[in-house]
C-alpha cells in the first residue's frame, strides 16, 4: 500500500479525450495521501478546464484504479480549485504525443502557435469554439491542416 503503488495506479488512468495519454503526464495530479491505518487513499487533482464535462469520469477511473492497489479499501478524489492548471504542468512525452497523434499544439508564452504537422510558425487562430471546451481551432496555411490548440 505504498504511495508509489498508488501513484502508479493513478498514472495508469488515461484522459478520456486522449486514450493513450496519462492524466499524470497531462499534469492533473497534485498530491496523493495514503492513510495506512484506515487503508485509504485520497488523490487531489487539478482540472485542465473548470467546466470540463469529463471530471466525474476521470475521478471514477482514478478511484477504480486506486482500489486495485493491495491494501487500499477506500479511495477518494478531490478536484482542487486553489491550483491552476497550465500547459507547463504537462510532461514532454504528453506534449509530443498530443502533437504527433492528435494534431494538438500549445500556445507559447508569447501567444504564437507552431504547427505540430509541419513546424510552421504561421498558424493562425480560427475559432475559439473547438471540439471541446478546453480546445480551440487554428489553421496552418503552410501545410493546410486544421490544428487544435489546448487552452491553458
Amino acid at each position: 500500500m505504498s504511495p508509489s503503488a498508488v501513484h502508479d495506479a493513478v498514472a495508469s488512468v488515461n484522459d478520456p479525450e486522449y486514450p493513450d495519454v496519462s492524466i499524470v503526464d497531462l499534469g492533473l495530479l497534485v498530491s496523493i495521501d495514503v492513510d495506512e491505518a484506515n487503508r485509504s487513499a485520497t488523490v487531489d487533482l487539478v482540472p485542465t478546464f473548470t467546466g470540463c464535462p469529463a471530471l466525474a469520469m476521470i475521478a471514477g477511473d482514478v478511484e477504480a484504479a486506486v482500489l486495485t492497489v493491495e491494501g487500499i479499501d477506500s479511495a477518494s478524489v478531490s478536484w482542487r480549485r486553489d491550483v491552476v492548471w497550465d500547459t507547463d504542468r504537462m510532461s514532454f512525452a504528453a506534449k509530443r504525443r498530443l502533437a504527433t497523434d492528435y494534431t494538438v499544439t500549445l500556445r507559447r508564452k508569447d501567444g504564437t502557435l507552431r504547427c505540430p504537422v509541419c513546424g510552421s510558425d504561421a498558424v493562425t487562430d480560427q475559432s475559439m469554439a473547438g471540439p471541446s471546451r478546453c480546445r480551440s481551432v487554428a489553421w496552418c496555411p503552410s501545410c493546410r491542416n486544421p490544428v487544435e490548440v489546448m487552452r491553458a
